[in-house]
C-alpha cells in the first residue's frame, strides 16, 4: 500500500467522520403500489360503513344542538376518559378535545423497560382549532368538553370512537376515530353540520402541539436521529437542523421522528393548503424530551351543509414493511441515505435489505445475520481487493528501487517525484491502483452505517455481551463522561480498533515509500480516531467492522501468500519495462508541471543573491 492508497484510506475515513457527524422501482414499486391500492379500498369501505353510523348520530346531535345551554356545557365540562386497544395501540381518548390523549406501543419497550409512549398524558400533545360557539366567540377545540366517548364494535373488527360537541343553533360538530385490528394507523374524521356557523373564512386552521419522549439511553444520541419530515406538493423532505418551515404548496402528511418511532398526520385527499412548523430541541441528556414541535395547518371547509374531514393518525415505529403501506413517501421518514448521502439509499432498500431479511427468515440471531451480511458484502467486493492487493504487491517489489534513488537524488523532493512517476510509468504500475478500489467501497460504507442506525428490528436484540444491538455495548461505566470518547468502555469498539490497527501495519509493510514521518504516524493515529467515533456507534454496526476487519485480515494472508506469485509479478514488471512507453496527456502535463516547479525553486536562490 503506498502513499496514494494510504491517502485513500484517509480520505474515506475523513468522509466516513464527516457522515457520522453530519448525521446529529420495478416489482418492489408494483408491490407498493398494489398494497397501497388494496389499502385504499379497505379504508374507503370502511369510511362508508362510517357514514352511515354517522348519520344516525348526526341527527341526534341536530335535536341536542337546539338547546342554548350547549355552549356553557362545553366550556364547563367534565373531563372524562375511555380506553381503546388492538393488538399493537392502547389508545386513552378524552372527552376534552375529543381526542387521543395517551398512546402506548403494546409491542415495545423504552431503555428502562417501561413502554413506548407516543402521546403521554403528562405532556402537553394535542391537536386543536377554533370553532364558533356563539356568534363572534371562537374557542379552541382543545379546551372543549364534547359529550362523554361512545365506542361502537364494527363487523370487520374494528372500533369507532365518536364524540359530538355540544352547540347552540343548527349546527353540529363529531369526532370520530376508527381504530383497526393490528394498525398503527388511526382514522380521524372531523364530521359537521351547517360548518358556516362553526367557522370563519371557511377554513380549518389545525394546530398540533407534540411533545417527543426518549426511548433510548441518551437524549444526546436519540436526537442525532430526530427530523421533522413531511410531504409537499407530493415530494419528500425533513429538516433535521432548522427550527422553522413554511409551507407554500399543499401538504400530504407531516411526521415528527426520532430514531425509532414517529407520529405522523396525515390530510384528506386535497391535503393542508397551507401551514408552517416550529421544532424546540432539548440538549440536556438528564430531559426526558428531546423536541417540541408546533405546526400550524390549514385546510379548506366545503361550502355544503354535511361535510365529513377525513385525516389520519399514524402512531407507530419506523418499520419499512409497515410505512409503505401508508401514505405515499413516508418509508423516507427511515434514514437510510438522505440528503447529500441520498445515493446509498437504493444500495440499502435494493440490495442490503433483501439480503439481511433473507438471513434473518433463516436464522434467529441477529447477529449471526449480521455476521453472514459482512460475508456476502466481502465477497461481492472481493474483486476490488484483489485489485488493491496485486497493486500493493507491484509497489513493494519496487520498493528496493525507489530506496536506491532516494539515496541518488538526496533531499530534492522535486526530482524524486518525478523519478518516482518515471519508475512506475517504466513498470506499468499505477500509483491509484489500491486507492481507487477503496474509494469505491465508500457507498457501501455509507449504506451500512444508515442500515444499521435506523433498522428497528435490532432494538432491544441480545448478542454476545450487547444487550441491545441498536444501541452501543459496555463492559465498563465510568460514572464520568470522559470529552470525545464517553462514560463507557465498548467492546466491540476496542475489537474494531484493534483489528483495524493491525490492518494499518500490514497495509504499512507494503508501502515503497516510508521514508515520511507522516505515514509512519498514521497507524497508530487512525485507531484513535476511530476509537472516539466507535465507542458511541450501535453495537451491531461495530461488531460488523470487526467481522469486516477480520476477513480482511485473512484475505490479506491468503492472497499475499497463496494466491499472488510475487516472482511473477517482479517478471512482469521487467517485462513492461522492455516495451515501448507512450505518455499519456495527464502525465505529460504533470511532468511539465513538475519541470516547471523545479526551475522555480533553482530560481529563487539566484534572485535572493
Amino acid at each position: 500500500m503506498d502513499r496514494n492508497t494510504v491517502i485513500g484510506f484517509v480520505l474515506l475515513g475523513v468522509l466516513l467522520f464527516a457522515y457520522l457527524y453530519l448525521s446529529t422501482k420495478n416489482q418492489h414499486e408494483l408491490a407498493v403500489q398494489k398494497a397501497m391500492v388494496e389499502d385504499s379500498i379497505s379504508r374507503v369501505k370502511a369510511r362508508e360503513a362510517a357514514a352511515a353510523r354517522l348519520r344516525d348520530t348526526s341527527s341526534k346531535t341536530v335535536q341536542l344542538t337546539a338547546d342554548t345551554a350547549g355552549s356553557k356545557s362545553a366550556i364547563n365540562g367534565v373531563e372524562k376518559t375511555l380506553t381503546v386497544e388492538n393488538e399493537l395501540l392502547r389508545i386513552e381518548f378524552s372527552n376534552k378535545g375529543g381526542q387521543p390523549v395517551a398512546v402506548e406501543l403494546k409491542k415495545f419497550k423504552k431503555y428502562d423497560s417501561t413502554p413506548v409512549m407516543l402521546v403521554d398524558p403528562a405532556s402537553g400533545n394535542r391537536f386543536s382549532y377554533n370553532v364558533l360557539l356563539d356568534k363572534n366567540q371562537a374557542q379552541p377545540v382543545a379546551d372543549l368538553y364534547f359529550r362523554e366517548g361512545q365506542v361502537v364494535k364494527n363487523a370487520d373488527g374494528s372500533q369507532t370512537v365518536s364524540f359530538s360537541l355540544p352547540t347552540n343553533g343548527g349546527a353540529s360538530l363529531v369526532h370520530q376515530f376508527t381504530i383497526r385490528p393490528n394498525d398503527y394507523r388511526i382514522d380521524w374524521n372531523v364530521v359537521m353540520t351547517n360548518p358556516g356557523q362553526l367557522f370563519s373564512n371557511s377554513s380549518l386552521n389545525l394546530s398540533w402541539r407534540a411533545d417527543l419522549n426518549r426511548t433510548q439511553r441518551t437524549v444526546t444520541e436519540e436526537s442525532r436521529f430526530l427530523s421533522v419530515c413531511y410531504s409537499e406538493g407530493n415530494e419528500f423532505d425533513f429538516i433535521s437542523r432548522l427550527t422553522d418551515k413554511t409551507f407554500d404548496r399543499p401538504v400530504q402528511w407531516l411526521s415528527i421522528s426520532q430514531q425509532f418511532f414517529n407520529t405522523t398526520l396525515m390530510a384528506g385527499p386535497d391535503g393542508f393548503t397551507s401551514g408552517n412548523v416550529h421544532v424546540i430541541k432539548e440538549t440536556a441528556d438528564s430531559s426526558r424530551t428531546l423536541a417540541h414541535l408546533d405546526a400550524s395547518l390549514q385546510a379548506k371547509v366545503p361550502a355544503a351543509a354535511n361535510v365529513t374531514m377525513p385525516f389520519q393518525l399514524y402512531y407507530g415505529p419506523n418499520d419499512f414493511s409497515i410505512l409503505e403501506k401508508q401514505a405515499p413517501g413516508m418509508t423516507k421518514i427511515i434514514d437510510l441515505g438522505r440528503g447529500m448521502y441520498s445515493f446509498v439509499r437504493p444500495i440499502n432498500v435494493y440490495v442490503i435489505m433483501p439480503v439481511f431479511g433473507f438471513f434473518k427468515s433463516h436464522i434467529a440471531s441477529f447477529g449471526i445475520a449480521i455476521l453472514l451480511l459482512t460475508l456476502f458484502i466481502r465477497l461481492i467486493t472481493s474483486p476490488l481487493v484483489y485489485s488493491s492487493y496485486l497493486s500493493g504487491a507491484k509497489m513493494k517489489a519496487l520498493r528496493p528501487e525507489i530506496e536506491a534513488m532516494k539515496k541518488r537524488v538526496g533531499d530534492d523532493q522535486q526530482q524524486a517525484g518525478m523519478e518516482q512517476m518515471k519508475l512506475f510509468r517504466e513498470a506499468g504500475v499505477n500509483p491509484l491502483g489500491g486507492c481507487i478500489p477503496a474509494l469505491l467501497q465508500i457507498p457501501i460504507f455509507f449504506a451500512l452505517y444508515s442500515f444499521f442506525s435506523s433498522n428497528i428490528g435490532l432494538r432491544g436484540e441480545h448478542f454476545l455481551w450487547s444487550h441491545d444491538l441498536s444501541s452501543y455495548d459496555s463492559i465498563l461505566h465510568f460514572g464520568f463522561s470522559i470529552p470525545g470518547y464517553g462514560d463507557h468502555v465498548s467492546l466491540f469498539a476496542l475489537m474494531a480498533v484493534v483489528t483495524s490497527f493491525l490492518i494499518s501495519l500490514y497495509g504499512m509493510s507494503m508501502t515503497p515509500d516510508q521514508s515520511n514521518p507522516a505515514m509512519k504516524y498514521m497507524p497508530y493515529i487512525m485507531p484513535v480516531m476511530l476509537l472516539l467515533f466507535f465507542n458511541r456507534l450501535a453495537s451491531a454496526l461495530t461488531w460488523y467492522y470487526t467481522v469486516s476487519n477480520v476477513i480482511t485480515l485473512a484475505l490479506q494472508f491468503v492472497i499475499q501468500n497463496y494466491i499472488i506469485d510475487h516472482g511473477k509479478i517482479l517478471a512482469k514488471l521487467q517485462e513492461n519495462r522492455s516495451k515501448p512507453k507512450t505518455k499519456t496527456k495527464w502525465q505529460e502535463r504533470l511532468e511539465q508541471m513538475q519541470e516547471a516547479q523545479k526551475k522555480a525553486q533553482q530560481t529563487q536562490p539566484n534572485r535572493r543573491k
